[in-house]
């Protein structure tokens, strides 16, 4: 009875003490919390007191006879009324009261009796906790809500991001070739909230989670939440489709590939910023208010095994062949996982960046790897009409697809250095304003195209041809770099170099091409002799005009210059050089022929039909002419 007195002459004084608390607003709050819970224990340590042992016994015996009803109940206490559950939870508290009290006494002043009761006591809650234990379990599982494929709609990019096998080198074929990737945006994401557990269960858990944490059954509660809400994670890692085995990835073809390394980027951004986030969120709603290291560590429980599953995914890629089409799914991977590393939970930090380093590293192989496909490619046969090569187009695209990720190639190529610039390369890069491990690269990849068109050119035998092929394929790459992300890094010294280059072939095109056609309208050696040897000399060039003009309208009606600017700016050139040679040529010596029998024999065309003849040139469709008037066979 001295004790209780004491207390309630304490209590009696921090009443009187609590108008002064509250005139000062800065402490009010945390003092109140703290003469609340001193009341509470005061209270109950009072009633423990102030009572005999028969009669706490007493009470004891109605409390535990509740709990075992309950406790032989088939059926669960929250599927019933809600009434009941809350009757079930101030029992539950009762019993805790009691075993706190109990447990608050010295052991020097409890004799057998109050020993007796305590151990009574902790049986009734150690049986009570097991029955919530139970009841949470049951929760947790009957209101989940685990992610649906349908969630995934609105993240789903409809994008092919397909590409070519650029090691094989064997034929080079157009494919469409997407640099980087388009990904959900974080705003998107941030506004996606999933209710992983039903709202309407919510407070019940709280208020499970919150009793067993504070009858100090924290580690079962713990395990109970961990173990439901670690397989309802995984469940949502599956429906995203992230979950393959190493063999499965290494085993795939390229196209397969690289669509599945679209979905993961994809989904695995989905998964940390909308699963991971919305569970972090549960676990502050249901375990952070009343224990936050119990929240904490829960978080990093049920997390931690699929966190690192998903880094296992990303070390499994990087342990494949490094082919140039994987780069940019690579590359997606590499700045995904870096944006996510604050998302991603302290624990598995380390492991998120030894994955991020293999993942660089590997990157690293796939550039150098490109590079050699490039340096080592060598078609056998020539490509039919001189235009584009496929070869020219894959290489330019994949080039400026890079680009798109200068700023992480920048870091990945920081120590890395370019040996495989060209005299020409190395010149441009030092007019340029900067240099940087990416420009570098791009110097070397370009001038490597280059050299690998000027060889591929050889396999024509004619050599007008040979320099269409030429024309077009610098004025493809010229093309690709102007007006393009190209354009910065490469510089307006790069274009300027190389449209001099296609534009001297376009001349040397001409030369070879036409200058042997134009001998024929030549005055030399025409005036020989008498009158009828001239006669005969200008009907020979006639004649030896008109078939091998017929020739080059065949052959080049073949070729072709994908280019419409630069097949009518040639046209035209061409034109103005053999009309003007043709018209003089005609008006100095077709007199001599007036009175020639069959004359049409030999003039057979006019200016006027030349000039609609070579606007059939370079359309990649063979013509040839038989007779005049008959220009389309």
């Amino acid at each position: 009875m001295a004790s209780s007195l004491t207390m309630e002459s304490t209590m009696a004084n921090v009443d009187n003490d609590e108008g002064f608390l509250q005139k000062d607003d800065y402490f009010a709050e945390e003092m109140m919390g703290i003469v609340s819970d001193l009341k509470a224990k005061c209270s109950t340590l009072s009633l423990v007191e102030d009572k005999r042992v028969g009669d706490i016994e007493k009470r004891l015996d109605v409390l535990q006879d509740k709990i075992v009803a309950w406790d032989c109940d088939p059926f669960m206490i929250w599927d019933c009324d809600p009434e009941e559950a809350s009757e079930y939870l101030n029992v539950v508290d009762e019993v805790r009261q009691f075993s706190e009290s109990l447990g608050s006494l010295r052991s020097e002043i409890m004799g057998d009796e109050y020993k007796e009761v305590v151990s009574r006591t902790h049986s009734i809650l150690q049986m009570a906790m097991a029955r919530l234990e139970k009841e949470f379990v049951h929760l947790l599982f009957l209101y989940q809500q685990t992610l649906e494929p349908d969630h995934m709609s609105s993240f789903r990019s409809t994008e092919d991001y397909s590409m070519g096998d650029l090691s094989s080198c064997s034929s080079f074929e157009v494919h469409p070739i997407v640099g980087k990737m388009q990904s959900v945006s974080s705003i998107e994401m941030d506004e996606f909230v999933i209710d992983l557990i039903h709202p309407s269960a919510v407070s019940d858990l709280k208020c499970v989670a919150e009793m067993m944490l504070k009858s100090n059954y924290d580690k079962e509660c713990c395990k109970a939440y961990i173990s439901v809400r670690k397989e309802a994670l995984y469940k949502s890692f599956s429906v995203l489709c992230v979950e393959r085995s190493s063999t499965d990835i290494l085993q795939m073809d390229s196209d397969l590939f690289n669509s599945m390394i679209n979905r993961w980027n994809q989904a695995i951004k989905v998964f940390i910023c909308v699963c991971l986030t919305n569970e972090r969120s549960l676990c502050d709603l249901i375990l952070g208010g009343y224990s936050p290291s119990a929240r904490n560590s829960c978080f990093v429980e049920i997390t931690k095994e699929v966190n690192l599953k998903m880094l296992n995914f990303y070390g499994a890629v990087s342990t494949g062949s490094p082919k140039p089409e994987k780069l940019f799914r690579m590359l997606d991977m590499y700045e995904g996982l870096c944006n996510l590393i604050p998302e991603i939970d302290s624990s598995v930090v380390t492991e998120c960046q030894g994955v991020l380093s293999r993942l660089g590293e590997f990157i690293r192989l796939i550039l150098t790897e490109f590079k050699n496909a490039i340096r080592s490619y060598t078609p056998t046969n020539a490509f039919a009409g001189g235009g584009y090569h496929p070869f020219t187009k894959y290489a330019m695209t994949y080039i400026k697809a890079i680009t798109n990720y200068s700023e992480t190639l920048d870091l990945l190529l920081e120590d890395q250095h370019d040996n495989d610039l060209s005299e020409e390369s190395k010149a441009i890069l030092s007019s340029a304003q900067k240099s940087t491990p990416v420009i570098q690269y791009l110097l070397s990849i370009t001038s490597m195209i280059e050299s690998n068109i000027e060889g591929s050119s050889m396999l024509y035998r004619d050599a007008a041809l040979q320099h269409i092929f030429l024309m077009n394929n610098i004025f493809y790459m010229v093309q690709k770099v102007k007006n393009s992300e190209l354009q910065k890094f490469l510089g307006e010294e790069w274009i300027k170099e190389h449209s001099k280059k296609f534009r001297q072939h376009a001349i040397s095109y001409q030369r070879a091409s036409w200058n042997p056609v134009l001998l024929f309208l030549k005055d030399e050696s025409i005036w020989k002799g008498s009158y009828s040897s001239l006669r005969t000399t200008i009907k020979e060039r006639f004649k030896k005009f008109n078939l091998v003009f017929e020739e080059v309208y065949k052959s080049q009606t073949a070729w072709v210059i994908p280019g419409v600017w630069l097949r009518v700016e040639l046209r035209i050139s061409v034109s103005l050089v053999v009309l003007q040679a043709y018209r003089t040529f005609m008006g100095r010596y077709s007199c001599h022929l007036d009175n020639v029998r069959q004359k049409n024999k030999y003039i057979k065309y006019s200016p006027v039909d030349l000039e609609e003849f070579l606007l059939d040139l370079f359309e990649g469709s063979p013509k040839s002419l038989h007779s005049f008037g008959r220009k389309n066979n």
